[in-house]
């Protein structure tokens, strides 16, 4: 089977801090470094490096081709990022303080300028069984979610960076569901629903350092967390979503997929940066926590 992923690709700007910033603080950072991200390009390549065919749906500018070569050397089906010379690519500037910690200011360019040819042509190939992955960094998810039923696809939705209605948008469609422990109060507060009435059939609520929280047509099961010291969180969360769904799309169950997961994000929070450092299934499989 196969993965198609409607997401995002940045150009990650990494400033390492003694701490983040408050308002109207000025800091000077200790160093700088450029990598592949974004939360789309992040879990590409994580499910890519996890075994699954990942096939990339996207856009970046005219200063982007570094970004597709990166994601084509980690395994990813490129084919399907066009490339818009009249926009810049996304970037994220990324504040990283010395507790692991950070903070993000994100510039969307090419992710929000996705021709929807490009969307419909990644499409055209996929199987029913094949999965839809989307996140909240790019537009059409709507309209690309209906597609997907239409395919009979497996659609999955991660839904950061938070808006209330675009989930709710979506949630009709949704096989599975993936936020975390602040993003699933504020879709209760917004929905009225807890997370087990939403009427998708899997839901996953990361808990962070308390692992995670699995619910199975309203049915809650919660896995522990690894014993880890953080380095920097960063991407965290998206290497555990793409390793959940390259797990699946195996034809793992699904509590074999989450303590997968679990323990490529353990993993990849003891590292500094995004896409370039994403753990590969056999660095997962040889872990030592």
């Amino acid at each position: 089977m196969a993965i198609y992923n409607l997401g995002s690709i940045n150009a990650d700007y990494f400033y390492h801090v003694p701490h983040l910033p408050g308002p109207g603080e000025t800091l000077a950072a200790t160093d700088m470094t450029r990598g592949l991200g974004g939360k789309g390009a992040n879990m590409s390549v994580a499910a890519a490096r996890a075994g699954a065919h990942t096939a990339h749906i996207g856009a970046v500018g005219g200063d982007g081709k570094w970004a597709i070569d990166r994601m084509t050397e980690f395994g990813v089906d490129t084919r399907h990022i066009a490339t818009l010379t009249d926009t810049p690519m996304g970037q994220a500037l990324i504040y990283v303080d010395d507790a692991g910690e950070n903070s993000i200011v994100l510039l969307n360019g090419a992710n929000f300028q996705i021709p929807d040819q490009t969307i419909a042509s990644a499409l055209a190939e996929a199987s029913p069984g094949d999965t839809l992955l989307m996140q909240n960094e790019t537009l059409s998810q709507l309209g690309t979610a209906k597609m997907a039923r239409s395919l009979d696809l497996y659609i999955a939705y991660a839904a950061a960076p938070f808006d209330a209605s675009a989930v709710t948008a979506v949630l009709p469609y949704l096989d599975f569901l993936i936020l975390n422990e602040v993003e699933a109060a504020q879709l209760e507060e917004a929905t009225g629903k807890t997370p087990e009435a939403l009427g998708v059939t899997d839901v996953i609520i990361t808990l962070g350092a308390n692992g995670a929280r699995w619910i199975h047509n309203g049915t809650a099961r919660d896995f522990p967390a690894m014993p880890v010291t953080p380095v920097d969180t960063t991407g965290a969360g998206d290497t555990f979503t793409g390793y959940v769904l390259a797990a699946r799309d195996r034809g793992l169950p699904m509590e074999q997929c989450i303590a997968l997961a679990m323990r490529a994000g353990a993993l990849m929070v003891t590292r500094q940066g995004t896409a370039d450092v994403i753990p590969d299934l056999k660095e997962v499989d040889e872990a030592r926590f």
